[in-house]
């Protein structure tokens, strides 16, 4: 941590440590075979994945099975990275005003208590955040939050080697998707960048009080994108408009992809996708408040979305058409796109030389 950034990330590391460490990754003797298994099941994960979409990604996966404060840690990390463009943008100037405005302890707070409470409900995660100045050891991962896998498995009796291999399909589609499409990852940064290169640090506080008195009012101020929403002003909602729209896309094809890829292996596939739907929208009480907050509700609708968005191209053009979708940048849909899947395919009209009209 350096005096010229906005957060505190001790803070935020010991406020998450905290809530997170609540259960040992040790506690079980299940846990001894997690580690294994999972490696060995997201090489067939990743197999799978392939032969469904056509999608070949840059070599094995590096899986890390991790406890609830290894997520913390390694999200923590990647939020610095994310954001260190902005920083090192800032004249002493404005760092000076935005620290005083916001309180890089309050921030710090606010971000452990936030990753805190989620490192209690993610399962997997597929970091995606491939920077050149980065050892490539530490990027490219595939996570499993073990102590979260084991509790579910014992919760509800799911068979381990069925679940895992489950989760492992979607995290595996993800890195496929970013590896796998050679443009992708790089569009996916340039538009986060090009909101972070209007964004001013004061704006958080803004977006704060403004989330306030709007959870005040019995509105949701982030149903459509979180926090980012908030943040972003006329001239970043464009580009927020195209990533919400290639997340919906990435959601909905990585649950597709999961459903087909494991129909023959994963049995209980079906049961496994009911339970996780009820665990989302049964949440009450803080859960529920901090779902909202957070955007997971848009998320979720994200799912769907991305879902319905890629069966509407099937059933317009088949699994060809669909496929479109990763030759280029121009063929993503936008969000309304994703909404309409018809405001797509008119666009993108299909010529007998199936070039895009």
């Amino acid at each position: 941590m350096t005096a010229q950034e906005p957060i505190s990330w001790k803070t935020a590391q010991r406020v998450a440590a905290r809530i997170s460490d609540r259960e040992p990754f040790s506690s079980s003797y299940l846990a001894a075979s997690l580690e294994s298994d999972l490696l060995e099941l997201t090489r067939v994960a990743e197999a799978l994945v392939e032969v469904e979409t056509g999608l070949k990604a840059n070599g094995p996966a590096r899986v890390r099975v991790t406890d609830r404060c290894g997520w913390t840690q390694a999200n923590i990390a990647a939020f610095r990275r994310l954001l260190k463009p902005l920083t090192d943008r800032m004249d002493e100037k404005k760092r000076a005003k935005s620290l005083s405005s916001i309180g890089r302890v309050a921030t710090g707070t606010q971000l452990g208590l936030v990753l805190g409470w989620m490192s209690g409900r993610v399962l997997g995660q597929y970091d995606l955040l491939l920077l050149e100045d980065e050892r490539p050891e530490d990027q490219d991962i595939v996570y499993y939050v073990g102590p979260n896998i084991l509790a579910l498995e014992k919760r509800y009796g799911f068979p381990p080697r069925e679940f895992r291999l489950w989760l492992a399909l979607h995290e595996c589609t993800h890195r496929a998707q970013f590896t796998g499409v050679p443009w992708l990852a790089d569009y996916f940064r340039t538009q986060v960048n090009l909101l972070l290169e209007a964004a001013d640090p004061k704006g958080i506080d803004t977006a704060v009080k403004k989330t306030l008195q709007e959870v005040t009012s019995g509105r949701n101020p982030v149903a459509d994108g979180g926090l980012l929403a908030l943040l972003a002003g006329p001239k970043e909602r464009e580009a927020l408009h195209r990533i919400l729209g290639l997340m919906a896309l990435l959601e909905g094809h990585g649950d597709i992809t999961m459903a087909r890829a494991g129909a023959e292996i994963v049995h209980n596939a079906e049961r496994f996708h009911r339970v996780m739907h009820a665990r989302r929208n049964n949440a009450k009480g803080l859960t529920r408040l901090m779902q909202k907050l957070l955007g997971i509700d848009a998320k979720l609708r994200q799912y769907e979305e991305g879902e319905r968005f890629i069966k509407a191209l099937e059933a317009a053009g088949g699994k060809e058409l669909a496929r479109r979708v990763w030759e280029g940048p121009q063929l993503l849909p936008d969000y309304d796109e994703i909404r309409d899947p018809s405001l797509w395919i008119k666009r993108v009209q299909i010529s007998g030389s199936g070039s895009v009209a």
